[in-house]
């Protein structure tokens, strides 16, 4: 018989070749368990875009804060005398402030759920008319 080409020459280098050959499927096999490990991977995904929605939120809080004390400077020091005048008084006085913001929305509120009311009562006698 023949030799092949690349064949081992003895059995100690058949051996290694062995150990060679086990060691590259035992490689493959972990990475192809690795890729049908479906629920593992989902997790790994999940932990990333939690991580990653982590660092947005930071980053996100910090540019809502500058932005915050950038409006606040402008408020404060730019802008006509009456209405620098009337945001101080605001800042130094906020419950009338919030009085009046509340009372503002709980209008805004009334008038919405009147309108609403309006409309579903119109509806049904449209309702009653087409019987």
């Amino acid at each position: 018989m023949t030799e092949a080409t690349g064949g081992a020459k003895g059995p100690d280098e058949l051996r290694q070749q062995i150990e060679r050959t086990r060691s590259e499927l035992g490689n493959t096999v972990e990475e192809l368990a690795g890729k049908a490990d479906v629920k593992g991977r989902a997790r790994a995904r999940a932990a990333d875009l939690r991580d990653k929605a982590g660092a947005m939120t930071v980053q996100l809080r910090s540019s809502a804060a500058q932005a915050g004390h950038t409006v606040h400077d402008k408020a404060t020091h730019a802008g006509p005398r009456p209405v620098r005048g009337v945001v101080q008084a605001g800042m130094r006085h906020p419950k009338p402030v919030l009085v009046v913001g509340a009372a503002a929305g709980a209008a805004v509120v009334a008038v919405e759920v009147v309108r609403r009311r309006q409309q579903v009562t119109r509806g049904h006698r449209w309702q009653r008319w087409y019987r």
